[in-house]
């Protein structure tokens, strides 16, 4: 619970009235903001992104000049409790995961797409989706939500219910079984080896499960949390296999973009029952085997620089035509014409002659031709970068085999 501002105004109320605590008021609002000061300074040089990297006050009580720190990074624990050397006061820097989850820092999620929160609320904005079978870190519990960061590192809030947490030897287990990723868009999951049982769950693209054998035509598997149920063969493949397979080619990427065409927009969606424009990229990209990072605000950060802007910062089609290649993602600044360095909230696949695929409002095509049919005015005017990940070098632009989240 945060008391500061109650005690602050306590401390200032009672000075005011008796004069006798005026200096310990003084002291203890100046420990309070030194302590704001450090964490906003640690964050803008090590932790500029709070979706990769947290740095909080979680408690703190002016009145007895007592404060809890929390961070998700090692280093900065070590940099906060260095900083705090020199001021006045009682500090304790907790490095995530806390107490709160014991020894199951480990998660799977257990249901086919499971939805992850700013805030452990669940009117709380969503932020993105993990899907059935991926593993996630568990840093911190708050009544009925875990805090817990995805294979791509982002850190969210999701329901308890969504994960089956796990310690280290029971994370072991999962990793070491074999396999099956679900490859149909949508279907579902049987009690018994027929499509007349009983569902046991919906499934998308993605879904990993178990497998412990087969039987008439279906996979016999089991979910995290130890259910068992039957997978159509055809409408999924064995985890390696699907992984050895993947060939991320320009083409191949664009022909997974094409499939989800008409999926309607979803803020934080990342799955085909909806997808927001970096979870459109994001998947677009997972389908063929690679793991990138999740918001374009993030992806704009990463791959190889295109050149598509004139010596002015505005977009030049002509050189955007020479230099763009399929399957390059283009970025957008809804805020651009209003004030330079506009925040990135846009990402879509190039594919080739002008053209472009993004969700917005649904998965779409459009052109950056003013000549164009599907023309998008808006999107054009604000493109500001471009960045090539196909043949990157760069580490944020994983394969899934490299991905330790996915494999053992």
């Amino acid at each position: 619970m945060m008391k500061t501002n109650y005690f602050t105004r306590t401390v200032l109320l009672g000075a005011l009235l008796s004069g006798s605590y005026f200096t310990q008021a003084q002291v203890d609002s100046t420990t309070y903001f030194r302590v704001q000061k450090i964490i906003e300074q640690t964050k803008a040089s090590h932790a500029p992104d709070k979706r990769l990297k947290l740095v909080e006050l979680a408690q703190s009580d002016v009145s007895t000049n007592t404060y809890t720190l929390q961070t998700s990074d090692k280093e900065i624990q070590q940099l906060l409790s260095q900083d705090l050397n020199d001021v006045q006061g009682n500090f304790l820097v907790k490095l995530l995961p806390d107490e709160s989850v014991g020894s199951k820092v480990y998660g799977v999620v257990n249901l086919s797409v499971a939805n992850l929160r700013t805030k452990p609320d669940h009117a709380a904005e969503m932020a993105t989706q993990v899907l059935l079978g991926a593993q996630v870190d568990i840093l911190q519990k708050d009544g009925g939500d875990y805090r817990v960061r995805t294979p791509e590192g982002y850190i969210a809030w999701v329901p308890t219910s969504s994960i089956v947490a796990l310690d280290a030897a029971g994370i072991a287990d999962w990793k070491k079984g074999k396999k099956v990723i679900y490859t149909a868009e949508f279907g579902r999951s049987y009690s018994a080896p027929n499509k007349q049982s009983q569902r046991v769950s919906d499934l998308v693209y993605g879904d990993i499960l178990h497998i412990l054998g087969e039987e008439s035509g279906f996979y016999k598997v089991a979910y995290p949390d130890q259910r068992i149920a039957y997978l159509v063969k055809e409408e999924a493949t064995g985890l390696e296999k699907w992984i050895d397979t993947r060939r991320p080619t320009p083409q191949n990427i664009l022909e997974s973009a094409n499939s989800m065409l008409g999926l309607p927009y979803l803020w934080g969606g990342t799955s085909v029952k909806g997808v927001d424009c970096s979870g459109f990229t994001k998947t677009s990209f997972f389908m063929n085997g690679y793991v990138i990072p999740r918001d374009a605000s993030q992806q704009v950060l990463h791959g190889d620089a295109v050149d598509i802007l004139d010596k002015d910062g505005n977009f030049d089609a002509k050189k955007a035509l020479q230099n763009l290649q399929p399957a390059d993602l283009l970025f957008f600044a809804a805020g651009k014409n209003k004030r330079p360095n506009a925040r990135v909230t846009h990402v879509a696949l190039y594919i080739g002659n002008g053209t472009f695929i993004h969700a917005a409002g649904t998965v779409r095509i459009n052109s950056m031709l003013k000549d164009a049919a599907n023309y998008d005015d808006f999107q054009t005017r604000t493109v500001v970068a471009a960045r090539r990940y196909l043949g990157s070098t760069d580490g944020a632009i994983q394969l899934v085999k490299e991905n330790t989240y996915y494999t053992k």
